[in-house]
């Protein structure tokens, strides 16, 4: 099994959990969104579901995804303890953006 940090390394993986936040989808629907084929779409949720990321539900003859909160929330905790590496620098940059903006004003 993959690591989630494996599972995530594809960006078309990160596109697929990004278009699920929205909402359930289908398989059609996430291979038009992304422009790739069905099949290949199908084995990226494969792994997204054997990874617990999405929950699969059959209607009729479709199948729809939906996103788990459980294994970003688990990646959100692993990066929780290096949060302050990046915390004063956005407050560095929102401060100098506020300065340009200021400098800018007439």
């Amino acid at each position: 099994m993959l690591s989630i940090f494996e599972v995530l390394s594809l960006p078309a993986r990160r596109d697929i959990i990004e278009r699920l936040r929205h909402g359930p989808k289908s398989v059609s629907e996430l291979a038009d969104d992304l422009g790739v084929s069905q099949p290949i779409m199908s084995k990226h949720l494969r792994v997204l579901r054997d990874a617990g990321f999405v929950t699969a539900r059959a209607d009729a003859q479709r199948r729809w995804y939906e996103l788990r909160p459980e294994p970003l929330i688990e990646v959100a905790q692993w990066l929780e303890p290096y949060r302050w590496m990046w915390q004063d620098r956005l407050d560095l940059l929102g401060r100098h953006l506020d300065e340009l903006r200021e400098g800018d004003e007439p």
